[in-house]
């Protein structure tokens, strides 16, 4: 395993090898490190050699082009991508072209994935919905899962993976209190070394009101996350989908902040909270055919992927925004974004006028 984590002077180490990009607004803070606006998503994807290769090309590619932010999840191409990630990051690290400290990866864990299931089995009691659970027991075996196929000591941010599914299954108070003994064992795996932040990687969860089905408090997740872990709890990332297509999170009023309803993305703002957008392309369904009036708006871009890219990262409250890449075709496309800045908030308010 490769020992050590992200850390504040890697990650700006590693931006300062950028300074073309760094100059054009690229990199941004996440929490104590620099990371880069653009990240590296993994979900989707056929479980085969050629894929496999693709992936682990990729990540090679956009290490090299100025990313350092590299999401994934057990589930994703139930392991493989991990597993890519894993080869990539080892054999970069071992030729000496990276360190460990220059970079952050992300992975989620919450459903059940076919040949990740613990051997002793789970308890039925710990599974909702009969695919999801976010019991400790189960949460540490899917880490040590990840661990070993990401081949890393220690997981930067360490996702329950869109716990709003068990919402469908159980009362808020009972999904609260599952959430609570979560967070208590995540602030241990914390201060053992290995995890160094966790955080909430939703689909529904924050694009509705609260009160809704599927909605989530984050109001109400920060309290759990300081009663387990103090003022300087852990719980510092979410995830979320943004896109030129779902724009909640940035326009719904649903937390309060100083007594006033705000949007998710104002109330994590306030609270420390980074987040981290997922589907910028909508599964590259925003990768083509979009309005002449997007590309007058958001200047500079040369591909509709990188107007959609443009979009996600330049919304007020995203650190980082994630793109598919399994090739590194897609990654040279989608880097296209360094060379210039992110719209200003002026030009990016004028898209919804």
């Amino acid at each position: 395993m490769n020992a050590g984590h992200a850390t504040q002077a890697g990650t700006a180490g590693y931006a300062s090898r950028f300074p073309a990009l760094d100059r054009n607004g690229f990199y941004r803070l996440a929490q104590s490190c620099t990371v880069s606006s653009l990240g590296l998503g993994t979900y989707l994807g056929a479980r085969d050699e050629a894929a496999d290769r693709g992936y682990s090309e990729a990540v090679k590619c956009a290490l090299r082009g100025g990313i350092n932010f590299l999401d994934t999840s057990l589930n994703y191409r139930q392991q493989n991508s991990e597993r890519n990630i894993g080869a990539a990051v080892s054999a970069l690290i071992g030729a000496g072209e990276l360190s460990r400290e220059e970079f952050l990866v992300s992975t989620k864990a919450g459903y059940l994935v076919p040949g990740a299931v613990p051997s002793e089995g789970i308890p039925a009691s710990d599974v909702v919905g009969g695919m999801h659970s976010m019991a400790p027991a189960f949460l540490a075996d899917q880490l040590e899962r990840s661990r070993a196929n990401l081949k890393l000591e220690t997981i930067d941010v360490f996702f329950l993976h869109n716990p709003e599914t068990q919402l469908e299954y159980l009362p808020p108070d009972e999904f609260y209190a599952r959430i609570g003994k979560a967070f208590e064992y995540l602030e241990e795996l914390a201060a053992g070394g290995r995890i160094t932040w966790y955080g909430a990687a939703t689909w529904q969860g924050y694009r509705t009101r609260p009160d809704a089905r599927q909605g989530l408090s984050l109001d109400r997740m920060l309290e759990i996350a300081g009663r387990a872990g103090g003022r300087d709890h852990r719980f510092r990332f979410i995830q979320l989908p943004l896109n030129l297509g779902m724009v909640e999170a940035f326009s719904l009023p649903r937390e309060p902040v100083n007594g006033e309803m705000r949007s998710v993305l104002e109330a994590a703002e306030a609270a420390g909270v980074t987040v981290v957008a997922s589907a910028s392309l909508l599964q590259s369904r925003l990768a083509r055919d979009l309005p002449e009036e997007i590309a007058r708006r958001l200047p500079g871009a040369t591909t509709d992927a990188q107007r959609a890219l443009q979009f996600t990262r330049s919304t007020p409250g995203i650190t980082v925004a994630l793109a598919g890449m399994g090739k590194v075709e897609h990654v040279a496309e989608n880097l296209g974004v360094s060379q210039f800045p992110p719209a200003t908030r002026e030009a990016y308010l004028s898209l919804f006028s």
